[in-house]
């Protein structure tokens, strides 16, 4: 029946929505169903059908009354009707797509019989109904754009080639170094079949072609760049780094401006840490060296940068001049403008903050697996929290070779080499086994820096030597207990009310300081590395005047007068004083503070403990210089702005010291150096030992080791 009532068919209408907020509006009656040509009607409510509203129903007839009803309805299924009325019905198609999960062109279909949808969305194979679009899409989006998976040998062959000529892209930082997608379409145009609609069809066609023309469909290199591509050599852009000592690093390019990782990318494995900083990578890779050499002279101030213009002409000559890598970047800069102009820059003048982020290498921190650990413009930066993990890889190589040793409470260590190599991922490590200080025994362990191991090995050696003090001494109490037998009363009451628990704490600090002076010199030729070496210190020590505990008693005099001077300076500064010398008093109450904490007798040493009153001195005669009047007060401000952005460098090393590390020798001469320049600035009539200047201690914090200061 329903072959001749193809025109009785409909489908019922979906009710419309309720929006957001409203009520579902009821239409009265039973269900409208979309019928042949527009026209819209109901089931009749006498029929079987009336309150079940199938989804397709057909009507033997159609009766108009106040509306049109349906009688004598029965249930369809709309592919009945599809197929009894193919030659009646009519099918479009609409967003024809590449499928990578069906390997096919795609398209979706709509099939309507006089009016009435069938059929509204359904997935159909596009090549049946346009071959041509379908070939073309196939070959866009399959074999130009890569949406195809296949094992084809020449599709992979081909998209590395793409990857390889896009990264010259990458690395030229341009757009038009490798052919557009229209050439490559052309080419497999011209060549792939002309049934080739779909993954399947192209599997047959070239199952065929293959045998006799195998390298049909694969690339000539030459094809995929344009003459420009040859400007871009591995000379100016590698795929490696080679720093000092052989070690390698792989180096990413990418050209994506605003990205995080815009700009060269470079490899460093956790390994290695301790051989690399930011200043082996400053000169970047060749091919950007001059563009980077001119934004670092744009960058510089004004007054200072009428100097260098053109900057493009200052860059290229500079760089014709100056042979790469043998210095940091700046420093070669600043000593190649102060020798061809005569104009010093100083350090803080360039701006790098304000260089595009293309222009500073980025650093991906590794492990032995590859996996990233961390990531960032500056590495002494990532350095620090990823210390633990470097420590870890240090304790790795150290158990491994059987360097390490703890609790040990004399030379039970051998001869100490000055470096080790261990070959760790792949990398040859480099560590520095030295001494460290446990408290009351000394291990043994490798570190990563030679200037930390020498900070470590120094104290660890002063310990050592402390324990052999009291392992030589048979008596049966100890040295400060018999210095403190013989001092007297009022040598007590002077060394009392300290920063130290006990006079006998102080006494010991003093012995701690009588050892320091004598490693510090024993070291200055070089570091202590044999038991030999060792055992003759210790000797040294014990053969003075009066041995170790002569040596004490010599220094108490210059304690006690450093004592007396504290008090005296501590009483003068705890005065009331005007809101224009509070930030005077606030400098010169931090100074005192760090000079007298508890334990600076042995952290000073007995010679620079002998420098104290003079130190103590220059405050008290700054503090008396700001009741002169005004015009010292602005003098005072004066010489304290040059002084403070020295003193927050200095603290800031130390500040960003790993905790535990103690300061090596650079920054202990940068502290006593700073001291010496407040006193040659407020009271200069009391000497300095040496020469001294803030331009000298601005170099000893550039050389010295940890992170800079900003």
């Amino acid at each position: 029946m329903l072959s001749g009532l193809l025109s009785h068919i409909g489908v019922v209408e979906e009710r419309e929505k309720a929006r957001p907020g409203q009520k579902q509006q009821r239409r009265p009656g039973p269900r409208e169903y979309l019928g042949a040509r527009g026209a819209k009607f109901a089931i009749f409510p006498g029929s079987g059908l009336a309150r079940k509203n199938p989804p397709y129903v057909m009507a033997f007839e159609l009766v108009e009354t106040r509306r049109l009803w349906a009688r004598q309805n029965a249930t369809i299924e709309p592919e009945w009707a599809e197929r009894l009325g193919a030659h009646l019905v009519k099918r479009t198609y609409s967003e024809p797509h590449w499928s990578q999960k069906r390997q096919s062109v795609m398209a979706r279909e709509r099939v309507t019989l006089y009016g009435v949808p069938l059929v509204t969305d359904r997935l159909i194979s596009y090549g049946k109904v346009d071959r041509e679009l379908a070939r073309e899409i196939f070959i866009r989006h399959a074999l130009v754009y890569g949406e195809w998976s296949t094992r084809h040998e020449f599709f992979h062959h081909n998209r590395l080639l793409l990857q390889q000529a896009e990264e010259l892209e990458h690395r030229a930082r341009r757009r038009d170094l490798v052919v557009d997608e229209h050439t490559l379409f052309d080419f497999y145009d011209a060549r792939v079949g002309a049934e080739v609609v779909s993954g399947a069809h192209f599997d047959q066609w070239w199952k065929g072609v293959r045998r006799e023309r195998p390298g049909l469909l694969t690339f000539d290199p030459a094809m995929l760049t344009h003459d420009a591509a040859a400007e871009v050599t591995e000379q100016d852009y590698p795929e490696q780094w080679v720093a000092d000592g052989g070690l390698t690093f792989d180096v990413a390019y990418h050209f994506e401006p605003g990205a995080a990782d815009d700009g060269i990318t470079i490899d460093v494995p956790v390994a290695v840490l301790n051989r690399v900083g930011d200043d082996d990578f400053s000169w970047n890779v060749p091919g950007v060296r001059e563009e980077l050499v001119t934004e670092l002279l744009r960058s510089l101030p004004k007054q200072l940068r009428v100097n260098f213009v053109p900057a493009p002409n200052t860059a290229r000559a500079f760089l014709a001049d100056v042979p790469a890598g043998e210095e940091p970047l700046l420093d070669a800069l600043e000593r190649y403008l102060r020798s061809t102009t005569g104009v010093h820059v100083p350090r803080e003048a360039w701006g790098l903050d304000a260089l595009a982020p293309h222009l500073r290498p980025s650093y991906r921190v590794v492990d032995e697996k590859g996996h990233e650990q961390a990531r960032g413009k500056d590495l002494a930066a990532l350095k620090a929290p990823l210390r633990p993990r470097f420590e870890q890889a240090m304790a790795e190589v150290a158990a491994d070779s059987g360097v390490a040793r703890t609790g040990e409470t004399s030379w039970e260590f051998g001869d100490i080499a000055a470096t080790a190599t261990w070959t760790r991922a792949g990398h040859e490590v480099e560590a520095y086994p030295g001494l460290v200080d446990e408290g009351a025994t000394v291990g043994l362990q490798v570190f990563g820096s030679a200037a930390e191991r020498d900070a470590r090995h120094r104290l660890g050696l002063i310990r050592l030597l402390l324990i052999g003090l009291d392992k030589l001494d048979q008596r049966s109490s100890s040295l400060t207990d018999r210095l403190l037998a013989g001092l007297s009363n009022e040598e007590k009451l002077r060394l009392a009310g300290t920063s130290y628990p006990s006079v006998q704490a102080l006494l010991a600090d003093c012995l701690r300081a009588v050892v320091t002076e004598a490693v510090d010199a024993a070291q200055a030729g070089g570091m202590v590395r044999t038991q030999q070496q060792c055992d003759a210190l210790l000797a040294s020590i014990r053969a003075g005047h009066e041995g170790a505990a002569g040596a004490v008693r010599a220094l108490l005099p210059d304690l006690l007068r450093v004592l007396d001077a504290h008090r005296e300076t501590d009483r003068l500064l705890a005065g009331r004083a005007e809101l224009a010398l509070l930030p005077a008093l606030s400098d010169m109450q931090a100074q005192l503070g760090r000079l007298v904490p508890a334990g600076f007798v042995g952290d000073a040493g007995v010679t620079q403990l002998r420098r104290y009153p003079v130190y103590l001195g220059a405050i008290r005669r700054r503090r008396e210089q700001l009741g002169e009047g005004r015009t010292a007060v602005l003098r005072d401000r004066e010489w304290l702005d040059r002084v403070r952005p020295l003193q927050e460098a200095y603290l800031h090393r130390i500040d960003a010291l790993p905790e535990g590390r103690p300061p090596g020798a650079t920054l202990r001469q940068v502290r006593w150096q700073l001291e010496e320049f407040r006193v040659s600035l407020w009271a200069p009539q009391l000497g300095t030992a040496g020469k001294v200047s803030d331009v000298r201690i601005r170099k000893l914090l550039d050389n010295a080791d940890g992170p800079k200061a900003r």
